[in-house]
């Protein structure tokens, strides 16, 4: 008996997993909710092309850029996540683009899009210098670094860990080569 519930529980566990699927799902409708908005800054931005300067019409373009990068961001998520934690896509093809992610490749993604983000709304202060303080400034400023420093930091976390799988991997790799030698 004890077997047959060891073995309940674990499948319970396994299909757990299907509950990220709401989270994938309510992450494409707030998506959907978001080129809606973009969709309303672009017309904005349209229709007013000629009658704004030049400084309004960059940091009109870069909030786009910003939004473009933010649902680049969800969609990284929603497909990436689906792969590792739920189930592969039927169709490899259809996201061969992606490429291989695992959660440390997508951790640095994400944490790579965030510094873009930040990057981009550090530049749309600074084109609006006159707006803020100068510890608004500074703060924007000391949140960016942060933003920089933690993504580096990750980097370095995934390096470390991929040099210690490949070193884990050829100490294998030299323990069948030394056993198929005996044999």
């Amino acid at each position: 008996m004890p077997k047959r519930l060891e073995l309940v529980i674990e499948a319970v566990i396994l299909a757990s997993r299907w509950l990220l699927v709401l989270f994938y799902l309510g992450l494409a409708l707030a998506l959907a909710v978001y080129a809606a908005t973009f969709g309303v800054k672009l017309w904005d931005f349209v229709s007013h092309v000629f009658t704004i300067d030049e400084a309004d019409a960059i940091l009109k373009m870069l909030a786009l850029i910003d939004a473009a990068l933010v649902a680049s961001l969800v969609v990284m998520v929603i497909i990436s996540g689906y792969e590792n934690y739920v189930s592969r896509f039927d169709d490899g093809d259809a996201v061969h683009w992606l490429g291989e992610i695992d959660a440390g490749s997508l951790k640095i993604k994400v944490a790579s899009t965030i510094v873009a983000i930040s990057s981009i709304h550090l530049l749309q202060v600074f084109l609006n210098v006159s707006s803020y303080t100068s510890d608004q400034l500074m703060w924007f400023t000391l949140i960016h670094l942060a933003f920089i420093v933690s993504a580096l930091f990750l980097a370095f976390i995934d390096r470390i860990s991929a040099q210690t799988k490949s070193i884990s991997k050829a100490s294998r790799g030299d323990e069948k080569a030394a056993k198929s030698a005996e044999n």
